[in-house]
């Protein structure tokens, strides 16, 4: 099982020089092979991965700079452009384009000249530099990429480690392995869930509401930034573009950028976190963002929401702990839905943040209601 550890770089100078070039060095390599694609591909001769690797490495010898670059960078960009490729033939995405200047700045190397001690990380032709954190995993490092997001420098360290037997964490283990001394080499799992079964509804107000009322509030990140990052961004498009003073000030727009998605996913890790300490199982429902971004009243503050991240967050820690999640229908209608009598409202709209049962006389909050259905639905007291 390969985990991906991203940590923050802190580069002097000359090595936030060296990181530029590899990028460049990598776009270069990368639309270098693009071009013989395309040129083969006129004559209805496709070339493979490593075709294309071939003929840049017979490519790069007319130029005198490329023997001092990291040629992972350029073999690693080659071989993106080739799953690029294949992914174009599998019609699972367009066909690739030529990188310009000024996109993401990323480069790939391998484990080979690879080393990480303490808050210190040895990268190939460049040497030892320094970062935030130490690695959390101790296995075999299998890839590090390096990548630029607004002002800052990231490494990312995959790293190949064993899956995990069982729940480890003795704040979250609910299940005991023994192995039964009547028939041997084989074992048994006892499931004890000392945890309850929690229902959790997802919001734009209240960015999680569990059954037993708590709520985790939704930052709002964009919202808060608004009027900040539309004056940078007026500021932006006065500038001659592509010139000195615009990628100054465009440097100034993607602070602003990153600010808002590390606030957002914060969030997002403080309230799925604090959320799997206490659960046994989860039942969740069935969202389609990109069907409830056609809305254009809510599809900003949808986005501010980042649901989609938010459910995605909790499913992947979810897996790693052995902690089932079940998914209620898509037309499972958990907000319309009587939680004491299962009797459905159709008049429910969404200015109602109370939910009253015309039924039974039940009242609770709306959130609290869909949440306690959706808990229903994981223990299988509801058909959806």
């Amino acid at each position: 099982m390969i985990k991906t550890h991203k940590i923050a770089l802190r580069p002097n100078r000359d090595q936030i020089a060296w990181f530029y070039q590899q990028c460049g060095y990598a776009k270069f390599a990368y639309n270098s092979a693009l071009s013989d694609f395309k040129t083969e591909f006129a004559s209805d001769n496709f070339l493979s991965m490593y075709d294309l690797n071939k003929r840049f490495n017979d490519h790069k010898k007319a130029f005198d700079w490329t023997k001092a670059q990291d040629q992972r960078a350029a073999m690693y960009a080659v071989h993106n452009l080739g799953r690029a490729i294949d992914n174009w033939k599998a019609k699972r995405a367009k066909f690739p384009k030529l990188k310009k200047r000024g996109c993401k700045h990323s480069y790939t190397t391998d484990e080979q000249s690879v080393r990480m001690k303490g808050k210190r990380i040895k990268l190939p032709k460049i040497g030892w530099v320094k970062t935030y954190e130490e690695l959390r995993f101790r296995d075999k490092i299998v890839s590090v990429t390096i990548s630029r997001t607004a002002h800052c420098w990231f490494a990312s360290i995959s790293v190949e480690v064993q899956p995990p037997l069982h729940r480890c964490p003795a704040s979250l283990a609910y299940v005991d392995w023994y192995t039964s001394t009547a028939d041997v080499g084989t074992s048994r799992q006892i499931e004890r869930s000392i945890y309850p079964t929690i229902g959790i509804d997802v919001g734009i107000s209240t960015l999680a509401t569990l059954d037993d009322g708590r709520k985790y509030e939704n930052p709002k990140a964009l919202k808060r930034n608004e009027r900040k990052l539309k004056r940078e961004q007026r500021k932006l498009s006065r500038k001659v573009f592509l010139s000195q003073n615009w990628y100054q000030q465009k440097r100034k727009v993607e602070r602003i950028h990153y600010r808002i998605a590390c606030v957002r996913r914060d969030a997002h890790h403080q309230a799925t976190t604090d959320i799997l300490k206490c659960a046994s199982k989860i039942g969740i429902e069935t969202l389609q963002v990109t069907n409830l971004l056609k809305n254009r009243k809510l599809a900003k503050a949808l986005s501010d929401a980042a649901l989609g991240g938010f459910l995605e967050k909790l499913k992947t820690k979810a897996a790693s702990l052995g902690i089932p999640i079940v998914q209620a229908d898509r037309f499972f209608a958990s907000s319309r839905n009587c939680s004491a009598c299962g009797h459905k409202k159709d008049d429910l709209t969404l200015s109602d943040r109370e939910y009253h049962c015309s039924h039974c006389g039940y009242r609770e909050n709306r959130d609290v209601n869909a949440a306690i259905n959706l808990k229903h639905v994981a223990v299988g007291y509801t058909e959806t």
